[in-house]
């Protein structure tokens, strides 16, 4: 199947315009003839908050929002299959949270786990673990930016039986990266992928908002481990679509007579004393 990701620059407070810039993408994966498209973190509202109240303003139920329901719309037209992030409001608590929408409709909701620095002033950390979403193009899982960097997540997705792993992300710079080295995050895209024999799609936003530059370098990675599409630039926007296939990828978690990384894991010393 062809899946894409879109890289943009969602602006905090903008949220007419950053849903609009989302739809665009939407329109333009379909006539590439992508059938899941991957959004960045917190696409519809921006990313940096002053505070709680701004938050408030721009966070929305799912999938009941006017966000979701344009979304949908776009997908139902389009065949499509959307996972984009999204202020999620419920009740009175709010998670950083990435919806899967399918052309049939809602499909679920992923709530990122693990919180990134000021992230932990605002919202609430993700109470629903890892959960898998049959859809028309596979078994999605979604995580959310910081997540990527435990490898657990990737490793319970896998063994839940997940296809692709769709990450909607604003990833920061690393301190220590020399000029010239490949990104930390597309490293860790490509590692998971390797050791788990998945597809991974991850969108990355571009610009500085409000002081904080964002990286792009948004990337589909084969289940080989190799980029199938990107990293795209660090500072333009960008659809990417790439070819994979997934039968070859479960094919290929026997990697030869003796190992399959997934079967092989020594769960018996997986202890800490």
């Amino acid at each position: 199947m062809k899946i894409a990701v879109g890289q943009f620059e969602p602006r905090v407070g903008e949220k007419e315009r950053n849903v609009a810039r989302s739809l665009e993408l939407m329109d333009e994966a379909a006539a590439r003839g992508a059938q899941l498209l991957v959004l960045p973190e917190l696409c519809d509202s921006g990313y940096v908050f002053e505070n709680a109240n701004e938050l408030s303003a721009l966070a929305e139920e799912v999938p009941d929002g006017p966000t979701c329901e344009a979304w949908l719309e776009r997908c139902a037209a389009h065949g499509l299959v959307l996972v984009a992030g999204i202020a999620e409001r419920d009740g009175e608590a709010f998670f950083n949270a990435a919806v899967v929408l399918t052309p049939e409709g809602w499909a679920g909701t992923y709530r990122k786990l693990h919180l990134w620095d000021q992230e932990n002033r605002f919202f609430t950390p993700g109470d629903r673990g890892i959960p898998i979403v049959e859809t028309r193009v596979g078994r999605i899982a979604a995580l959310v930016c910081y997540d990527a960097w435990f490898p657990e997540c990737f490793r319970l997705a896998a063994l839940a039986g997940a296809d692709v792993v769709c990450i909607p992300t604003n990833w920061v710079p690393i301190p220590g990266q020399a000029e010239g080295q490949p990104a930390m995050a597309t490293l860790l895209c490509q590692a998971a992928a390797h050791v788990n024999s998945i597809v991974v799609a991850a969108a990355d936003r571009i610009g500085v908002e409000r002081g904080q530059p964002f990286i792009g370098q948004s990337l589909v990675v084969s289940h080989t481990g190799w980029p199938a599409a990107g990293p795209a630039p660090e500072d333009e926007e960008a659809l990417l679509v790439a070819d994979v296939d997934l039968d070859e990828a479960h094919a290929a978690r026997a990697w030869n007579e003796f190992n399959d990384p997934l079967a092989d894991r020594r769960t018996d010393v997986f202890r800490v004393e």
